[in-house]
């Protein structure tokens, strides 16, 4: 080869991404990988431990300030809520604490989710493990950080205990919906969670590869979550929208109340919050969530088929 010129092999290398065999774009391969990512499981747990310590190192609480900024943010909006819509704070409060608790958890999956590869190059680039690995541990980092904020969950609970055992309503206006109370079926929040953190894993396996591939993605989802938080009844209530639709004579009430139906993480907190609080709920919000669970999970072993070996050429 002349002095000055290059390879044109080698020019392509480091301009093209590797060639992928078609046998290693199956579906048996990308459950392999998801198996194989869960039996690693010491793996992507202690990683995730280590996220969390490494975010609180030379703090004096440590992690607990996940808890005590949960416990501030709740009690703040209950305070100003309670006082703007003249709502009782014993059963508007526990209402937000725990939809505050399921927001930071799905917001996490869904944010922290989107840079899970992008943010684990140099990892992905020196060890040989599956690419579900990374995906667990973002979705087990936000379990933890959940299960310290339920600490708060429980404190409200105890303190509001009485109030939450007996039918109430959480507008004060007429014709408002009476909610049952705390009863036996708070016992569906088990199962209810477990969905939704089977859920977390979709999105961040989704998002996480689309992102990876797609730069532009993650501040696009920055812009697009907040206008979701305020589109999902964390800080108000869809009892509140209903009231105001009794009273209102435009017709327009009831049009935003279809509408926000429309939004898939309203179905999938109330699926959580209602047996935790003892709030009626629908069967509707258990079948969107079985529906998104199944479209979700499609679409992230259809990018998980074609596109995970990939993704250490993308990050």
């Amino acid at each position: 080869m002349l002095a000055g010129t290059a390879d044109p092999g080698y020019v392509r290398s480091m301009t093209a991404p590797p060639a992928i065999d078609a046998a290693s774009k199956s579906f048996r391969r990308a459950f392999a990988d998801l198996q194989a990512g869960v039996r690693a499981r010491e793996l992507w747990a202690l990683l995730a431990w280590q996220d969390i310590k490494q975010r609180y190192r030379r703090s004096s609480l440590g992690p607990l300030w996940i808890t005590v900024g949960m416990a501030v943010t709740a009690l703040a909006l209950g305070v100003v809520n309670s006082a703007l819509f003249g709502t009782s704070i014993s059963t508007l409060l526990p209402s937000i604490t725990t939809g505050l608790i399921l927001w930071n958890f799905m917001n996490g999956c869904i944010v922290e989710g989107s840079s899970t590869f992008i943010e684990n190059e140099g990892m992905i680039k020196q060890l040989p493990a599956p690419v579900s690995v990374y995906a667990l541990r973002t979705v087990w980092r936000q379990t933890l950080y959940l299960a310290h904020n339920l600490v708060v969950y429980v404190i409200v609970l105890a303190i509001f205990f009485g109030k939450l055992t007996q039918p109430y309503h959480l507008v004060d206006r007429p014709g408002a919906l009476l909610h049952p109370g705390l009863s036996w079926t708070i016992l569906l929040a088990v199962p209810a969670l477990a969905l939704v953190m089977i859920n977390g894993a979709w999105v961040v396996l989704l998002f996480g590869v689309v992102s990876t591939r797609f730069r532009d993605v993650p501040p696009v989802i920055q812009s697009f979550i907040t206008m979701l938080f305020y589109a999902t009844p964390i800080m108000w209530s869809m009892d509140q929208v209903r009231a105001m639709n009794q009273t209102s004579r435009d017709g327009f009430g009831s049009v935003a109340v279809d509408l926000l139906q429309l939004n898939p993480v309203y179905h999938f907190v109330e699926i959580v919050r209602a047996p935790l609080v003892g709030q009626q709920q629908s069967w509707t919000h258990w079948t969107v969530v079985g529906a998104v669970t199944v479209v979700g999970w499609t679409l992230a072993l259809l990018v998980l088929r074609n596109y995970r070996a990939r993704v250490p050429y993308w990050v």
